[in-house]
């Protein structure tokens, strides 16, 4: 049992512990954070003991230089699920600590779940804290028969589940326990906040048994070599809750986001000590769990609005992937005497930016207009490669003129009114050939560029190189 210890106020923004109570974190400035914690320093290697588990560390106890040490090719684990892996680098490196967070309701323990069902050749120890074994068991029932009933099987629905070891504890010492008799090789803990350590007295969830049990288990998985996988939850201000270190100790922090009211998910790496940060995974949310989504572009682009004023495709890049995205506006005469702004899936400032560009380079006056942005499927979108469909978009709606439905454009504006040049131009234009557009608005400097590389690109589809917002809109409305 721990010893009792001295008594410090920490703080739930960012861990920060001083020995008397505060209203306002001298750190990170944030108030009303100040929780009082009773801590003490563990001995050496107590709680691998109160496990009753001796670890032995691979690593020596004498500085190496870099010619000394021996080097080996990263060994990874096949999640078979195209879109994890590709935002892991390539699937899960042994030794790993990855940390999953998102919003409440997103769909985290189902990405989680259905990978490891997807795994059945891997032995996999899933800690639950939140849910009962049942409540498992039937998440599980659903999610296997939908992927039977896709490929036909008639099997019994767990049987190629054998191998998925489900243990509903939230205290680590018997957790560590379990990781030694079951030999896993992949750890799941849904979630890091529930669960708790007897190194520490405080309550669980709470900064100091975030930090011990998340550094007990890096400690764990860097000796044994077992991958693990954290759930983590987020706080109302959209941040993992706990403490920052629980980021830097972590090797890989995913995030799962999109809007409950959509089906779409989108998972994206925000540090990835293995991998790249700039890839980018799609999921659909169903009703039988969670579909990937390899050509995201055929889904944002299922309804052709023709003949309608307001829309236009933006051929957009999140990380290194390209996608097509429809920008919808609406351009109202204001009804209250005060113009409103809205965006939805955009950021509003630069709308705002947006607007003032069309107003004063171009004239377009509309100060007493009530201006609605939306991107449609759900999607938050901050490629600036897409201002150019935007401000067409608006300047669609408020002439009542509609776009040439085989146009799409790519272009970022800036404050004078030029169209300035955007990253992976030939990815974006091999996108749009490929979902059949004809013609493409683009940067003049990407084409000149696109010239002097002597680039191959797809035929059928016509590039229409612009400098100037006026440019552009000579060559869509005349």
């Amino acid at each position: 049992m721990a010893k009792t210890g001295k008594t410090v106020y920490v703080c739930n923004s960012c861990g920060e512990d001083q020995p008397k109570w505060f209203g306002r974190c001298p750190v990170c400035g944030e108030w009303n954070t100040c929780v009082e914690q009773v801590v003490y320093k563990p001995t050496s290697g107590q709680v691998n003991r109160s496990a009753g588990i001796s670890y032995t560390s691979p690593l020596t106890s004498i500085p190496l230089t870099l010619a000394e040490i021996e080097t080996t090719s990263e060994i990874r684990l096949n999640t078979h699920d195209e879109e994890l892996n590709r935002v892991l680098g390539g699937g899960l490196v042994q030794g790993s600590l990855i940390l999953l967070g998102g919003e409440p309701g997103i769909g985290k323990s189902t990405l989680v779940l259905q990978t490891v069902l997807h795994m059945p050749e891997r032995r996999v120890l899933y800690v639950s804290g939140e849910e009962s074994a049942s409540q498992i068991k039937m998440r599980a029932e659903r999610l296997l028969t939908s992927q039977q009933e896709e490929v036909g099987r008639s099997k019994p629905i767990l049987k190629t589940a054998d191998s998925l070891k489900i243990f509903c504890e939230t205290n680590l010492e018997k957790v560590l326990e379990q990781v030694k008799v079951v030999q896993p090789e992949l750890i799941i803990v849904d979630s890091i906040q529930t669960i708790w350590t007897e190194a520490a007295e405080s309550s669980p969830g709470s900064i100091t048994q975030i930090r011990e049990c998340a550094a007990t288990i890096l400690k764990v998985v860097k000796e044994t070599g077992i991958p693990a996988i954290l759930i983590g939850h987020i706080t109302k201000e959209g941040s993992l809750a706990g403490p920052k270190v629980l980021e830097h100790i972590v090797d890989a922090v995913l995030q799962f986001e999109g809007d409950q009211h959509y089906m779409y998910r989108i998972l994206r790496a925000q540090k990835n000590r293995f991998g790249s940060t700039a890839e980018l995974g799609i999921y659909e949310m169903r009703q039988d769990g969670l579909r990937q989504v390899n050509n995201p572009s055929e889904l944002l682009l299922t309804d052709r609005h023709e003949g309608m004023s307001g829309v236009c495709i933006a051929a957009a890049v999140e990380g290194v992937r390209p996608f097509l995205i429809e920008v919808q506006a609406l351009v109202s005469t204001a009804a209250y005497g005060t113009p409103q702004r809205s965006a939805t899936g955009f950021d509003l400032r630069r709308m705002n930016m947006l607007l003032a560009v069309l107003e004063k380079r171009v004239g377009f006056k509309l100060a007493q207009k009530d201006v609605y942005l939306n991107i449609a499927g759900g999607l938050r979108v901050s490629d600036p490669a897409i201002d150019l469909s935007v401000i067409t978009a608006v300047l669609s709606s408020n002439l009542d003129v509609p776009v040439d439905p085989t146009f799409c454009m790519t272009g970022e504006v800036g404050l004078s009114g030029e169209i300035r040049p955007v990253s992976r131009i030939e990815q974006r234009i091999r996108e749009a050939a490929k979902l059949g557009f004809h013609d493409m608005l683009i940067p003049a400097s990407n084409a000149e560029q696109l010239k002097q590389l002597q680039t191959s690109l797809p035929k059928g589809i016509t590039l229409h190189p612009v400098r100037k917002v006026e440019e552009a809109f000579r060559t869509l409305f005349g």
